[in-house]
């Protein structure tokens, strides 16, 4: 399956999701691809801290080319793209074979429109292949009194076409320093909250691999 996490907006925590989805899948087992389609190679540097510390296992990553979409549908097992919008024409290649596109969204309005938009060239590009479209919130608000994260959510489910992830991903420090260190949120310390909602949300993506190795 090709999996997609994008927007069009930065700062959505999209390297962050991917790398974390790929290390949760290689711990599952799974053969996992990633591709690094975004200029900044944000998730190419994390993991080459991951392989230079040592920690295993492993994915590949990839970084595209000309035959982009050949080299995406030619993977087998599961493809994560990590893509933005400072190479479009990848971002678009991406899109036009994606199985599944997964849009985190920081609880602002801005970012609410960003993704509005986003729906919009993903309706555009998708004419011959149409994916599955995920939708959450990501980098919550972790005090229950501050009401963005609530309004977020409430505003992604009213979206036509998507299928709204009530898991929402917290604004915590694990998540910087798992990043920083080359490690899946879920491996720094496994007993903590961000691991339970990480581990959460990633079976909810791929349940059969959660079924298969029951955790």
């Amino acid at each position: 399956m090709i999996t997609v996490i994008g927007n069009l907006k930065g700062g959505s925590g999209k390297s962050t999701v991917a790398f974390n989805l790929a290390v949760w899948l290689a711990v599952h087992g799974e053969r996992v691809s990633a591709f690094d389609l975004d200029p900044q190679r944000t998730l190419t540097d994390v993991a080459e801290v991951r392989s230079d510390e040592g920690y295993t296992p492993l994915f590949s990553l990839h970084y595209g080319g000309a035959d982009l979409v050949d080299e995406l549908t030619s993977k087998s097992g599961e493809v994560i793209v990590d893509v933005g919008t400072a190479d479009m024409e990848a971002l678009k290649s991406a899109l036009s074979v994606a199985d599944r596109i997964v849009i985190p969204v920081p609880p602002s309005q801005a970012d609410i429109w960003s993704t509005q938009r986003f729906l919009t060239v993903i309706d555009r590009v998708t004419t011959q292949k149409k994916p599955q479209i995920c939708v959450f919130v990501n980098r919550a608000d972790t005090h229950h009194s501050i009401r963005e994260s609530d309004e977020a959510e409430e505003a992604l489910g009213e979206l036509d076409g998507v299928t709204l992830i009530h898991n929402r991903l917290h604004q915590r420090t694990a998540y910087r320093r798992s990043f920083s260190e080359g490690v899946g949120v879920f491996e720094l310390v496994p007993w903590s909250k961000a691991s339970k909602e990480f581990k959460s949300f990633a079976g909810i993506l791929y349940p059969e691999t959660r079924e298969k190795k029951g955790k």
